[in-house]
């Protein structure tokens, strides 16, 4: 059985590799988790040994994490064009559509997904599936002002069990000031389809559902490094 250090590794070498298409000069997106942190230290070690790079991060974890390796970070109120955003997923298909927000970060991790010229997704070998949902829940933040009502409808889209996320007895509140909902999918056969029906949804602000976004994916493995270059429809 793979340990956590084994997965911990998959996920370094991941972050590794991913790094590699960063160039002195660009703008990064910085993602948000486990896999995320490896690669915001190993751009830590570029910067020291002198490229330039700024970065958008997309926690207040990663910003403080950004900060301590010595990454300039740009002002989340600026305009930016971003070269290329680096981030972890929960779940990724075969067709390379993602479950993300897993960590609560979702909102601006799709943002600056979406900003990127380039997305780039690490995961170490357990998080590809054969179809999204089942074991992970899908994220969807809402906001906190009729979440019940938003909750219910949720529930009779997907026919499924939708529980506010808490943490410490309290509801689980997004830097956003935002509550999540997830939801128990047995399979997500359609994702995109079921990322338009939800956001059509009163008080939906964003879902987990990442379709189409991801133009690289890496894989970190028992054997080593896994690169997919994907072709956007």
């Amino acid at each position: 059985m793979m340990s956590n250090q084994d997965l911990d590794s998959q996920k370094k070498a991941a972050a590794l590799a991913a790094v590699e298409f960063v160039r002195d000069g660009m703008i990064v997106g910085l993602g948000t988790g486990s896999t995320a942190k490896h690669m915001v230290m190993a751009l830590g070690e570029k910067v020291r040994s002198g490229m330039r790079l700024r970065g958008v991060p997309t926690s207040k974890e990663t910003a403080a994490l950004a900060t301590q390796q010595g990454i300039t970070l740009i002002d989340a109120d600026n305009a930016w064009v971003i070269d290329v955003a680096i981030d972890g997923a929960d779940q990724v298909d075969p067709g390379f559509n993602l479950i993300k927000g897993g960590g609560g970060a979702l909102l601006k991790e799709k943002i600056v997904a979406a900003s990127a010229k380039q997305f780039i997704v690490l995961v170490d070998h357990t998080k590809r599936v054969p179809v999204l949902g089942g074991s992970f829940p899908l994220p969807i933040e809402v906001i906190p002002f009729g979440w019940g009502s938003t909750a219910r409808e949720i529930q009779a889209l997907t026919k499924s069990s939708v529980v506010l996320r808490e943490r410490d007895g309290l509801p689980f509140k997004t830097e956003a000031g935002h509550v999540i909902l997830d939801v128990h999918l047995p399979r997500i056969d359609n994702p995109r389809e079921l990322e338009i029906a939800l956001n059509q949804i009163p008080g939906v602000v964003e879902t987990g559902l990442f379709v189409g976004r991801t133009d690289l994916l890496i894989v970190g493995t028992a054997n080593g490094v896994e690169s997919y270059p994907v072709t956007r429809a």
